[in-house]
């Protein structure tokens, strides 16, 4: 029985998958840090460990073609990876390298795409899956910010390969830079280490984000941050909105637990920038929870 097997290349974690034929039941599922300090030969060398591990657990031989979710995209006239915030894998040939190392096909493709997959296949997005119509704008709103969409049950990649990279419009003008070179972009502000370090800039202390959103009722900092977190995300989405107006957004990634989010006070932030008198679609949590992107890697390997 074919199965499917699926990497999720972080910054900070390499996790591996193997699904069942349907894609739908995990037979096993590990993690390696990812050590991305130790620089890109040793990624590559740990997805080569990952993948024996998971061969040797689950008493499986690795298969003729893996799939992998990466940070950043591959540049279709270069076939070299391009804006990922996993900087030394920026200018690799990562899918021709994987695929000399293990002697196998090997599928890169976005982990923000690979997240959106997983979720109108798998998880939040199913409904819309079964109309066979609408669009699905899958939010990774965590260490980074991206995006992937689907669009007609297909990825929806681009001419450039960057559909749905909404964290790198700009939303505060002349902000804090940003690692593509640019200054005060979406993920500059609303990822979790931006509002961690806009709370250590008002409160003079660190504090993980979770706890920052536990203490908005009687922390002004942490208040603060809140409303930063609220207006600054309206503002950025409804853009997003006024071009794509998908039936359904999902938002994964760390700071896509915070319960504001979903919320009438964030509905109504989104609205006062949206082109239309109402906001008339659901924003979703992952059904799938983190393993959304790991889910969508092993699924670009279904139909081969």
């Amino acid at each position: 029985m074919q199965q499917l097997w699926g990497i999720d290349l972080g910054g900070t974690k390499v996790e591996g998958v193997v699904l069942d034929a349907c894609g739908l039941r995990p037979l096993i599922r590990l993690r390696l840090p990812t050590e991305a300090e130790k620089g890109y030969p040793h990624i590559l060398s740990r997805i080569e460990l990952l993948l024996q591990r998971m061969s040797r657990e689950s008493g499986a031989r690795i298969p003729a073609c893996i799939g992998i979710g990466t940070p950043g995209s591959i540049d279709s006239r270069t076939g070299r990876l391009k804006n990922s915030n996993t900087v030394c894998l920026n200018g690799t040939t990562i899918r021709r390298d994987l695929e000399k190392l293990l002697q196998r096909e090997v599928l890169v493709e976005n982990d923000a795409n690979c997240f959106a997959l997983a979720e109108y296949r798998l998880g939040a997005g199913r409904e819309v899956a079964s109309a066979g119509s609408g669009a699905v704008f899958g939010i990774i709103l965590g260490t980074g910010v991206g995006g992937g969409i689907i669009c007609g049950g297909r990825l929806l990649h681009g001419a450039h390969g960057i559909a749905g990279e909404w964290g790198h419009n700009v939303l505060v003008e002349g902000g804090d830079p940003c690692y593509c070179g640019r200054r005060g972009c979406v993920e500059t502000v609303l990822s979790g280490p931006a509002l961690e370090r806009y709370y250590v800039a008002l409160a003079g202390s660190h504090r993980p984000l979770p706890e920052i959103a536990q203490r908005a009722d009687s922390d002004p900092a942490a208040a603060e941050v809140m409303s930063r977190l609220v207006e600054g995300f309206g503002r950025a989405v409804a853009g997003v909105i006024n071009i794509l107006d998908p039936s359904l957004v999902v938002i994964g990634g760390g700071v896509g637990n915070i319960d504001l989010l979903y919320t009438d006070r964030t509905r109504r932030a989104v609205e006062r920038h949206l082109f239309n008198g109402s906001l008339d679609i659901p924003f979703a949590r992952p059904l799938l929870g983190d393993s959304a992107g790991v889910f969508g890697a092993a699924l670009l390997t279904a139909n081969r």
